[in-house]
């Protein structure tokens, strides 16, 4: 009897421990950041592969959504983005909404090792409301990154927590790897 109960025990006990290395050799979500969550791209298909879609949901961006994606083989090859009428062509502003204007000139801005423009807009929704947006467009080579961020909060508190989200390690290995078509 003892016997039979020192080996249940220590069927039980091996459970447990097997349980925790499946746990761990599981394959876990990617943390992207600690305020922005992963959602469905909510865009039609166009002649570019879906991107990725996130909501912020920290103090500082108030729900904005951030929408990015590669667009291979569509940049100018030898000078990238290079000026504020490419950024309102390629970001992806008019996904969310074809009304929009440009609040002023943008800057120059980095994701990673890419260099590109950020501008920022005003948005006229579907529903009647304004919302605030930022295009960003980078390039590498003769590909492009972009990235739209919109909502109802801060033009410039968005495009700072967009920013700061694609410097992540792991978004930056995304980009890389989307560039390269893998």
């Amino acid at each position: 009897m003892r016997r039979a109960a020192t080996i249940a025990l220590a069927l039980a006990a091996l459970g447990v421990v097997s349980g925790v290395g499946v746990y761990r050799l599981a394959p876990q979500p990617a943390p992207t950041s600690a305020h922005w969550r992963e959602l469905a791209w909510p865009f039609p298909r166009d002649g570019w592969p879906a991107g990725r879609a996130f909501r912020c949901e920290g103090a500082g961006c108030d729900g904005a959504e951030l929408y990015i994606r590669a667009k291979r083989g569509f940049c100018n090859c030898d000078s990238g983005v290079a000026d504020d009428d490419e950024v309102d062509r390629v970001a992806d502003i008019d996904l969310i909404s074809p009304r929009f204007t440009a609040t002023g000139p943008g800057e120059v801005v980095h994701v990673g090792e890419m260099r590109g423009r950020a501008r920022r807009y005003d948005l006229a929704r579907y529903d009647g409301t304004s919302h605030a947006a930022v295009g960003v467009a980078v390039s590498r080579r003769c590909d492009l990154f972009v990235a739209a961020a919109q909502g109802r909060g801060d033009a410039n508190a968005m495009q700072h927590a967009a920013l700061a989200l694609l410097e992540t390690q792991e978004m930056k290995a995304w980009l890389v790897a989307a560039l390269d078509g893998n």
